[in-house]
């Protein structure tokens, strides 16, 4: 799969989450302050609720369902530790953030 659109750029700011769909798949696109965008796989590894509806400080992602902890910055679990959200190539091209979910 080649590279999709995923929503405008001008909808995406530092210290932000937008939840987003790619061909039936839910995705988040996480702006963390201070860092890069980043777009992650939506479902918690925990019990695969969605983390569009989670709560983000800008840093860190709080999973509404049973309150996990990821690093908005690297996707990983802080708490509990072990865990990593699954990562996708992003990129920013002609005003639109476009995200590959066959990871090329």
């Amino acid at each position: 799969m080649a590279y999709a659109n995923v929503c405008k750029q001008s909808l995406l700011y530092e210290g932000e989450l937008v939840p987003c769909m790619v061909d039936g798949h839910e995705i988040i696109v996480m702006w963390p302050d201070g860092g890069q965008p980043r777009a992650y796989d939506a479902a918690c590894p925990h019990e695969k609720v969605s983390l569009a509806r989670g709560d983000f400080n800008g840093r860190i992602l709080y999973c509404i369902a049973h309150g996990w902890v990821f690093d908005g910055h690297n996707g990983k679990c802080l708490q509990p530790t072990g865990w990593t959200l699954k990562e996708y190539p992003l990129r920013i091209a002609d005003g639109m953030v476009q995200v590959n979910l066959a990871g090329d």
